[in-house]
């Protein structure tokens, strides 16, 4: 019997006797009766508590982690196909041309700007299968779905939208020229992928940064049910669907978030893979089986699998199966050989796979080697197959599902490019190939048409008037409107009033309070807000009692589908851990991806849902840039709006913590991306003006969706300092351009030939230009001003738009960038320090008139002291003295010695002798 001839993988060993098949038939026939009578979820159900009893009785079930090579679903179990086959064929058919000729044109001489082919020639019935059944848009009464579009996919929706009305030849035509391709003096053009910065109000979600759209949809499922269960908005009719590649899941993003999906049981999010069992140059586990590794893993996280594997033409020979040959066969066969049987033809299949085993060469002795070509196609390719997944995804409940659809790269290009290894690189088809694709789709073009400019082969559009058409876009109505299609259409936002910020800038008297704890006390002030509190979406990466963000477990609670089924350890305590359904904070773990993939989700949400959120991520800020700067790129392009909190910052304030943990260059980092908004504030009032400042620009009225879609970062720090009030004459435009002055040199009773020096400091490194200020004015006889420089960043892109105004419009009116205009009226040289390397502080050096130095922690961080380490890199307030005496002595302000005596008196090679800082907060 074929039951009988393939064991369960990682399961009962096939020779085990049935000692009572009697017996073994009524267990079968009770499942069964289950199954009738109340269903598969009923049967699930069951199933599960019989294999916990097993378990619990060390019967020693194994895990059931891969089933045979074969279809999950059975014929007789395939839902019905609704659709139109030949018309949906047809459409199909228009496509894969259309997609294909746009890549090809783009490749054309002059401009080979390139594309793939056959990224979409594999996936074509995957996508259009959904689009017309399954996707639904945003005029939906439940909303919309959220899909994820493979990335190397986008022509093939391109290609979908020209036929459908929303996309013309002249932008297919600008394909990855979107600078360049101009028509009638109007840029007409498309981006290479799913980029929404880049086409907003098209691509809702950035996937080709490959590993990143698994992970983001995952937790944008997660935000749905977020979403949900806080009352904000019924996302019961809304799914995720991600569109992946069996190359892409060796990417550790891809799979290493799958548990929190199971553990929370999304049954809202669909994987689609496409196994087309090729990566970008070669197989993707020649030796193995991709989908069969995928299935076991996914299993094995707590997914639902459907495996696609074989199209209808195997439906007969698996029924005749009798004892099993061929189902050995399919599993005993690695992808290598089956990318093999791919490439060549029918008779090769016919010799070198059914020829293996008598039984089943028996099987097709009558079949012609067309036929064994043609009929014999892989799942992936067969609409009814797909249909059948799709439709048992979405009814699928408790669990999140994955479809391992088995297909081929390139299908349908023809010889050359199906199934070979080098298909991925490959932008354009010979002459003959374009004759050969057009006569497979039966497209009505000429050799005529296609010789006369073979770089450039015409589209096909067979009128809006045509059947094929109206019945397509007849479909998507019904579904909710045409994707992909992003939309920012969101109910307007009440921002806290200035009453909301007005207790940090009281500054913390006599006590001292780090700007970490600052930060949390405001945040705490803005969750007060009955109206706008409900917006924040705290986001804390297992470090909440680090930053003094425990306070908030008994408040807004953490959010838990599931609730909180325990009784916690410190359930007495007034600070006690709290889980709940409606739960406000995302706290997800010692999980620094994934909560920025929540901080995306969450970010987006004005968008993706028409519901603004606030996200507020807060993480060592170590673990921020350095981890997940691709993901932050990615939150970028999505056009995420939200503050990222880089807490416990710099290189020397995390005493005894060490190198991994020394944060020396995240601004940097931060620079290099010109949606973040980075600030390093030194007191508790400069947050408050920036963050008041970040929630105007992101949700406030009458401002452009550039300036609005931005992400602020914020480093903030542990070490306690006594926060001071709020000046009476707070200069807030300072604050908020980069730099403002915070102590001018006090000089009553001084001489006006008194030495003077301009100091610039930032975050942490504020106190230590004060007390630098202090030194040279009490040993050195030296006036000094220190600047609060709050964006370093922000100077050096103000710096840069000058320069670019004056290049390009030279005759008019120069701009002065905001650094110059500070410095241009003080006197004296200009030291920059921060608790970075000194590159942050060099980024506004051809701004700053007069002569500039800077001090920063450059190297490796370490484990020692506050005073010991910012000794060590010259970073302290003595060193920041001696620096500024060394300038004045070479613009013979001081005498010469000056320095050198400044540098023996203050210890400078002593690090031992550093006193800066202080040794309290907690790191």
């Amino acid at each position: 019997m074929a039951s009988e001839a393939g064991p369960i993988l990682n399961g009962i060993p096939s020779q085990l006797p049935d000692i009572d098949p009697d017996e073994t038939q009524e267990w079968i026939d009770s499942l069964d009766a289950v199954l009738d009578e109340k269903g598969r979820t009923r049967a699930r159900y069951i199933m599960l508590k019989l294999i916990e009893r097993a378990r619990q009785q060390q019967v020693g079930v194994p895990s059931l982690t891969a089933t045979d090579y074969i279809n999950t679903i059975p014929p007789e179990r395939e839902a019905w196909f609704p659709g139109d086959e030949d018309v949906e064929r047809e459409m199909r058919r228009y496509i894969r041309w259309n997609a294909a000729v746009m890549v090809h044109r783009a490749q054309r001489p002059g401009i080979g700007v390139g594309g793939h082919i056959s990224t979409y020639a594999s996936a074509a019935t995957l996508y259009e299968v959904g689009m017309n059944h399954f996707f639904r848009g945003k005029d939906h009464p439940g909303g919309g779905d959220q899909i994820y579009f493979q990335g190397h996919a986008s022509p093939g929706m391109y290609a979908r939208s020209f036929l459908e009305g929303h996309l013309t030849e002249a932008q297919l035509d600008g394909f990855r020229q979107e600078k360049s391709h101009q028509v009638d003096g109007k840029v007409e053009a498309v981006p290479s992928y799913p980029h929404p910065r880049l086409l907003p109000s098209y691509w809702e979600f950035p996937t080709v940064s490959m590993g990143i759209g698994p992970m983001n949809a995952i937790y944008q499922a997660q935000f749905n049910k977020y979403l949900h269960n806080r009352g904000i908005k019924d996302t019961s009719q809304q799914d995720v669907w991600a569109f992946l590649g069996d190359g892409e899941m060796d990417e550790p993003e891809s799979r290493g978030l799958l548990q929190l999906a199971a553990n929370e049981e999304l049954d809202n999010l669909n994987f689609v893979i496409n196994c087309n069992l090729q990566r970008l140059d070669g197989p993707v586990r020649g030796n193995g089986k991709i989908i069969q590794e995928l299935e076991a893993f996914f299993r094995g996280a707590g997914w639902n699998v459907i495996k696609v594997v074989w199209g209808r033409g195997w439906d007969p020979l698996l029924a005749a199966d009798r004892d099993g040959a061929l189902v050995h066969l399919m599993n005993s066969t690695s992808d290598g050989d089956y990318q093999t049987f791919r490439a060549n033809d029918g008779k090769y299949v016919r010799d070198h796979f059914f020829g293996r085993d008598p039984r089943t060469a028996k099987m097709v002795e009558g079949w012609s080697d067309d036929q064994v070509w043609w009929d014999l196609k892989r799942g992936g390719h067969d609409y009814r197959k797909v249909y059948a997944a799709y439709k048992a995804a979405r009814e699928h409940t408790g669990q999140p599902t994955v479809i391992l659809a088995k297909t081929i790269k390139g299908y349908g290009l023809g010889s050359h490019f199906a199934g070979r290894n080098a298909t991925h690189q490959m932008k354009k088809l010979t002459l003959d190939d374009l004759k050969a694709f057009r006569d497979s789709l039966r497209i009505p073009i000429t050799d005529e048409q296609l010789e006369a400019n073979p770089y450039q082969p015409p589209y096909y559009h067979p009128g809006a008037d045509s059947d094929v058409i109206k019945y397509s876009i007849d479909r998507r109505q019904k579904l909710g409107g045409t994707l992909p299609s992003r939309r920012v259409d969101f109910e307007p936002v009440k921002l806290p009033g200035d009453e909301a910020y007005a207790q940090v800038k009281k500054g913390s008297g006599k006590q001292e309070v780090a700007t970490t704890m600052a930060f949390v006390r405001l945040l705490k002030d803005l969750l007060r807000d009955k109206e706008f509190g409900p917006r924040i979406v705290p986001i804390i990466p297992d470090e909440a009692r680090t930053f003094g963000m425990d306070a908030f477990f008994p408040t807004i609670k953490i959010y838990n589908p599931n609730g909180q089924n325990y009784t916690p350890v410190d359930a007495e305590l007034m600070l006690a851990y709290r889980e709940n359904v409606s739960g406000q904070i995302l706290h997800l773990g010692i999980n620094e991806a994934g909560s920025l993939a929540a901080f995306t989700a969450a970010g987006t949400s004005y968008a993706t849902h028409g519901k603004p959120m606030v996200p507020i991520y807060v993480f060592y800020s170590m673990f921020g840039f350095q981890r997940t700067g691709d993901s932050i790129w990615a939150a970028a392009d999505q056009m995420t709006r939200g503050f990222l909190i880089g807490a416990t910052a710099g290189r020397t304030t995390l005493t005894g913590e060490g190198l991994q943990h020394a944060d020396g260059h995240s601004p940097l980092l931060a620079a290099t991306n010109p949606a973040v908004v980075h600030y390093d504030p030194a007191y508790a009032y400069e947050i408050a003006h920036i963050m008041q400042d970040g929630l105007q620009r992101m949700y406030g009225e009458g401002k452009t969706a550039e300036e609005s879609n931005v992400i602020y970062y914020l480093t903030v720090y542990n070490e306690p300092i006594q926060q001071p009030k709020e000046p009476d004459d707070v200069d807030v435009e300072g604050i908020l351009r980069g730099m403002h002055r915070i102590s001018p040199a006090k000089t009553e009773g001084w001489t006006h030939d008194a030495p003077k020096a301009q100091i610039l400091g930032s975050g942490v490194g504020v106190p230590w230009a004060l007390e630098a200020q202090q030194l040279l004015a009490d040993d050195w006889g030296v006036a000094a001003d220190v600047w609060s420089v709050t964006s370093w960043n922000e100077l050096r892109r103000d710096g840069l738009a000058a320069d670019e105004q004056e290049f390009l419009s030279p005759t008019d009116e120069k701009r002065v960038p905001w650094v110059t205009q500070c410095l241009q009226g003080t006197d004296g040289p200009v030291v920059g320090v921060s608790d970075y390397m000194r590159a942050v502080q060099d980024q506004i050096r051809e701004w700053v008139p007069g002569t500039y130095a800077t001090l920063g922690a450059d190297g490796f961080g370490f484990s020692d002291t506050r005073a010991a380490a910012r000794r060590f890199f010259h970073i302290d307030g003595p060193s920041v003295a001696v620096r500024t005496l060394q300038l004045l002595a070479k613009e013979g302000k001081v005498d010469a010695d000056v320095p050198r005596r400044a540098a023996e008196k203050y210890q400078l090679d002593d690090v031992t002798a550093g006193t800066s800082g202080n040794a309290g907060g907690e790191s």
